[in-house]
């Protein structure tokens, strides 16, 4: 009898651990269970946005011609009677850069402002504007600081000369030749239409036949 209860004892003993190792298992399985179902890590890609450093760089101006070209449309163009469009061209002569503070243009500067009427430009007002720009370099391009214009009237040779100086042949081969000029400002004028889609296909100078825009 009394070895009976000893093996039935030991039976118990035995069921017992084998329910403790199967809870403990369970509990290791639940474990394993949990850690899987944890949020993995979301892999992010960094945007990085541009610094005002960049802006800066991406919109800087490259050359001085944007400036030159600000500088007649809103200070000499203004002078004329008011039109849709003010559209100065020139010729450059000569160029000192060797001041970022005060580059040195040389030129024969022209402004002309027009009306549209139907595919035409009808030229409303403008004029010669030669002389001596003074430029300086800032931080998002250029800016116009001054300018030497030659006189008018009977002034005109001797400030054209003293502003000019050796350069001046240059200048007057240009300034004193129709032909070319009035080319260079069909050229100019076609250009402008085409980088600001208008539907125009020709200039008109009063008194003049209309001018094709090729």
């Amino acid at each position: 009898m009394e070895q009976n209860m000893k093996s039935l004892e030991r039976k118990e003993s035995h069921a017992v651990s084998i329910v403790v190792l199967m809870e403990f298992a369970a509990l290791l399985w639940c474990c394993a269970q949990l850690m899987g179902c944890q949020p993995k890590s979301v892999e992010t890609t960094s945007v990085v946005e541009p610094s005002v450093s960049d802006t800066v760089a991406v919109e800087k101006e490259t050359n001085y011609f944007p400036a030159i070209e600000r500088y007649f449309v809103n200070e000499i163009g203004k002078q004329y009677a008011e039109a849709e469009y003010c559209v100065p061209f020139h010729k450059i002569v000569s160029v000192d850069e060797r001041d970022a503070e005060n580059i040195l243009v040389w030129g024969d500067f022209w402004v002309f402002n027009y009306n549209r009427s139907g595919d035409t430009l009808k030229t409303v007002s403008g004029g010669n504007h030669p002389g001596l720009l003074h430029i300086r370099q800032t931080d998002t391009g250029y800016e116009v600081i001054g300018f030497d214009q030659v006189a008018d009237g009977s002034d005109n040779l001797k400030s054209a000369q003293q502003i000019f100086g050796d350069k001046y042949e240059a200048f007057h081969a240009f300034h004193s030749n129709e032909q070319i000029r009035e080319q260079r400002r069909v050229e100019v004028l076609a250009e402008y239409v085409r980088k600001q889609n208008l539907p125009v296909s020709y200039v008109l100078d009063y008194g003049w036949p209309v001018i094709p825009l090729k």
